[in-house]
């Protein structure tokens, strides 16, 4: 088995401030890890090998701060990214945790507010940009209904649509080098969130403005909570030329959002994602949006941090093996054999071909005998990763 390389900023990870610096809390308890600094995050970072760390507005600069206090929290922020070498690929707004958006930002019936979340994603958007931000998030956690009965949905999805060309417009005026990226996720905090699924985020997409300025962040967790095929989502982003970033993590489906380590729960999908990521050539950030378990320590935090990162680059290896693999090549070759006889018919429509195709004669009974050997290749993809072959 060959050694896996160490972690480097060659390889693109990156976590947010909001994951490592996680303190534990949950629902049911309070923090079991000290809170820590913005600096000191990055700083925790720096001797991993990640290259990025990410934010909203409020984990680096809390929402009630000073200008003061803003400039201090920002000078130490800099200076740590210094000493480090990180980068900022991605920012992004906290649009759900403050009251004042508990009934959504940009869908929120009150005009007040949808302008409040505007102004809002304005000045974090110029915070992301000043620190090299290519890349600025939106996930919707509260734009959508805990009940429908006083929600008009098509004028919700109008002021979605609304607000973000709207924030096209502002990135444009101000010839920020920036793109944005849209978060699916199916519920939770709200019963229902508006545009819960990557295919869904797609066909609003075409509806803005600028398109070309707007793509998809698919997240592992999200896709399998609405019980979804996770790399199936990339391709579908990355086929519509729609893949700007990705967040790795991992998540027992029909459970809440757990934010796992990256392959911690279903190491044959986390192998599916990554094997398709490196073929397609993706070259955005790999983003770990991960938790630590409530349990770590600040030693283990450190380690789930490496083990995501860690675990990405053990199963680059196995897919390049796969690759390798002369049975399971040869298996694929066998299941997409190409019959020269198919070739007159294959590609676009054309009336002759159409005609051709109406009058060749296919024998039913022989294509129903034929078989696919997919549980020997399933079975050789188990023993790849279970390191017997």
């Amino acid at each position: 088995m060959p050694r896996v390389p160490a972690p480097s900023p060659e390889h693109r990870f990156s976590f947010g401030l909001w994951t490592v610096g996680n303190p534990g809390r949950d629902p049911f308890g309070g923090p079991t890890r000290p809170v820590r600094s913005p600096a000191d995050i990055v700083r925790l970072l720096g001797g991993t090998g990640a290259w990025g760390v990410n934010f909203h507005d409020n984990d680096l600069v809390p929402i009630d701060a000073t200008a003061a206090e803003e400039k201090r929290i920002l000078a130490d922020f800099r200076r740590a990214l210094r000493e480090t070498g990180l980068v900022v690929p991605m920012a992004t707004t906290n649009l759900a945790f403050d009251p004042a958006f508990r009934d959504g930002a940009f869908t929120n019936p009150d005009s007040r507010i949808r302008a409040y979340a505007l102004q809002k994603s304005m000045r974090a958007i110029d915070l992301g940009v000043s620190v090299g931000a290519k890349i600025y998030v939106f996930w919707g956690g509260r734009e959508g209904s805990d009940t429908d009965a006083g929600k008009d949905l098509l004028g919700a999805l109008k002021r979605y649509r609304d607000a973000l060309n709207f924030l096209c417009g502002y990135v444009r005026d101000r010839k920020y080098d920036l793109k944005f990226a849209l978060e699916a996720k199916p519920n939770e905090p709200r019963a229902d969130i508006y545009l819960p699924t990557t295919g869904a985020m797609l066909a609003f997409i075409q509806t803005l403005d600028h398109p070309e300025m707007v793509g998809l962040n698919p997240e592992v967790a999200h896709e399998q909570m609405a019980g979804l095929n996770v790399t199936h989502a990339l391709a579908q982003a990355w086929d519509a030329g729609k893949l700007f970033h990705v967040d790795l993590n991992d998540q027992a489906p029909g459970r809440y959002d757990q934010d796992f380590r990256f392959g911690a729960h279903n190491l044959k999908s986390a192998f599916f994602i990554v094997k398709f990521l490196e073929e397609v050539g993706y070259e955005g950030p790999r983003h770990f949006d991960a938790h630590a378990y409530r349990t770590s320590d600040e030693g283990d935090v450190k380690a789930f941090a490496r083990g995501c990162m860690r675990t990405y680059l053990i199963l680059k290896e196995k897919a390049e093996a796969f690759r390798k693999d002369r049975e399971i090549q040869g298996l694929l070759a066998e299941i997409g054999a190409e019959f020269r006889s198919m070739r007159p018919f294959q590609g676009g429509y054309a009336p002759a071909k159409a005609k051709a195709l109406r009058r060749h004669a296919f024998d039913r009974a022989a294509l129903g005998r034929r078989g696919f050997p997919y549980e020997r290749l399933d079975q050789l993809v188990v023993e790849l990763l279970a390191g017997v072959r």
